[in-house]
């Protein structure tokens, strides 16, 4: 299999397709239905926070303009309801303020309208190739003051958990596999986005920056991720 059907699991993976433009719903559901997925689609936001909160789907394709409920109140009440599913969000504004609001609101990846249907399919499997790959058992570590359960996905500090959200996790996971090594964004990318990824996105940047934020100070007053200017990334030194 190629594509996102490499990642199919027992039952196909339910994608809850999310947009007023039924030209853009019928091409996407089209593409994701040829893939092996099973598409449930919504016209605006309140139908697909229903859709969503009783339905669990395996992943959210997510308008941000929809009539009523924007796809940012959609995605705001989803995770206060203690829905998890994966979100990629779509906009028509190529707006770094949008992205950064939906990053930091917990969705997973960004996709800026018009986009290549192909591209949108790449990230949806990586996403879902992302989920599956953290589902596996695992060791824990522990890094500086912070407790890594890679198999339950929680990060605590002190018996205090930290709420992180998938990317973020995987960032943590991934750069303190090898403290002090450098990673660029790229690097990253391929590590938890998969071939989809664009290595001069700078939504890293934003995930980064959002991990910083939860985790807060390190122990001496430093920075757990620290930067390397006109490079990439690092977890501390011990």
């Amino acid at each position: 299999m190629t594509g996102s059907s490499a990642y199919h699991r027992a039952l196909m993976p339910r994608i809850l397709v999310v947009d007023d433009e039924p030209h853009i719903t019928d091409v996407v559901t089209a593409y994701l239905t040829r893939d092996g997925h099973e598409v449930e689609t919504a016209a605006d936001g309140d139908a697909a926070f229903e859709l969503a909160r009783s339905g669990r789907p395996d992943l959210v394709v997510l308008d941000v303009g929809l009539p009523g409920r924007s796809g940012f109140d959609v995605l705001r009440d989803l995770r206060a309801s203690g829905v998890n599913s994966p979100v990629i969000m779509l906009t028509a504004r190529d707006d770094l303020i949008d992205r950064v609001a939906g990053l930091e609101m917990g969705a997973d990846d960004y996709m800026t309208k018009p986009f290549e249907p192909r591209e949108l399919l790449a990230r949806v499997g990586a996403v879902l190739r992302r989920q599956g790959e953290g589902a596996a058992p695992v060791a824990a570590r522990t890094f500086l003051d912070l407790a890594i359960d890679l198999e339950a996905r929680e990060v605590t500090r002190e018996d205090r958990a930290i709420a992180l959200t998938r990317v973020e996790f995987d960032l943590l996971a991934t750069l303190t596999e090898r403290p002090g090594t450098v990673l660029g964004r790229g690097q990253l990318g391929e590590r938890i986005y998969g071939e989809a990824f664009a290595a001069d996105d700078r939504t890293m940047d934003s995930h980064v920056k959002n991990l910083r934020r939860k985790l807060g100070r390190a122990p001496a007053d430093g920075d757990y991720i620290e930067t390397v200017r006109g490079v990439g990334y690092r977890a501390a030194r011990r």
